[in-house]
């Protein structure tokens, strides 16, 4: 190959690849300036604090407030990740540290596996599988244990229905903890071998290598895994969709509907009617971009970090 034909080579390849990786910086500028300009109007009607503080969605009268919709969103991502994080960083411990070599593949590909499930199905089955268990058996047990002290009773109050914010936190838990805990194993298996081997040579037991070795090295990878798993929550939609109810309003029972910014925008684009309304439709959506840009470089800051500190 002659030097001018490497010439060409080399400048279409380095063309493609810089085309391909600007093409993603403007899918989002364009994703944010579409955004920015079709919730104009809500923006000027309503402001940002008055949006966002205002329990009022009545599309009737015109009037929109996003409060209820934070809540909701709030509310079942907070739940998720304390149902999911326990559990992901269980899994993650047992594939890392305690599980035999033939049984860390099969755990693996499960969780991938898992990961790769589409969003409907989780949705599908937790309104025909879940929410009747929930209802019939887990709810009224939360009920009776917890119900009448005080305090805490109020979260278990009302008729258990399984539509309501704690069985959307759990489907939405069963969806991240695959992410939580591929992240922590593969965070847990930077911890040098060296280290480990050196707390087993002093004495200490698989626990204590665990707690005071393997987590302290690799906390800030498990925590960027966790952050990275918090987006997810917050940007999931058919799944919460399906059992959640979209019902506009700020509730202390987890037995009550509520809404999401998610859910918001899936039920109610085609039943827009008037400018304003999709206006304000697309201010939750911009604010939900601003909500997951922040989580992602939070994430990503962690994670960083992480490597860093192993470099």
């Amino acid at each position: 190959m002659t030097r001018s034909k490497k010439n060409f080579v080399d400048i279409f390849f380095l063309s493609i690849s810089a085309i391909a990786s600007l093409s993603v910086l403007l899918l989002i500028i364009g994703i944010l300036y579409v955004l920015i300009s079709e919730s104009s109007p809500a923006i000027e009607k309503f402001g940002v604090w008055r949006f966002i503080s205002s329990t009022d969605w009545n599309p009737v009268k015109g009037s929109f407030g996003a409060a209820t919709t934070l809540f909701g969103t709030a509310i079942t991502t907070v739940l998720s990740i304390l149902i999911a994080v326990p559990v992901a960083i269980g899994i993650a411990i047992f594939v890392t540290e305690i599980a035999p070599s033939f049984l860390k593949g099969p755990i693996g590909a499960a969780i991938e596996l898992l990961a790769a499930i589409p969003s409907i199905i989780y949705g599908m089955w937790g309104l025909f599988t879940l929410a009747p268990i929930m209802s019939n058996y887990i709810e009224p047990a939360l009920q009776k244990s917890f119900g009448r002290l005080p305090f805490v009773g109020m979260l278990f109050e009302g008729t258990p229905m399984g539509i309501d914010l704690l069985t959307a936190s759990v489907i939405l838990s069963i969806m991240i903890i695959p992410f939580t805990a591929s992240i922590s194993r593969d965070a847990f298996n930077l911890t040098p071998t060296v280290t480990k081997e050196s707390a087993y040579a002093l004495g200490a037991t698989k626990w204590e290598v665990v707690k005071n070795v393997v987590i302290p090295y690799s906390k800030l990878g498990v925590f960027g895994g966790i952050v990275l798993s918090l987006g997810r929550a917050l940007g999931e939609t058919m799944a919460v969709a399906f059992v959640l109810g979209n019902n506009h309003q700020i509730t202390a029972s987890l037995f009550d509907a509520a809404a999401t910014i998610t859910v918001t925008l899936a039920n109610e684009f085609t039943e827009a009617d008037s400018d304003i309304y999709l206006s304000s439709l697309f201010y939750l959506a911009l604010i939900l971009f601003v909500m997951s840009f922040v989580v992602l470089a939070i994430a990503k800051f962690f994670i960083l970090k992480t490597e860093k500190g192993i470099k």
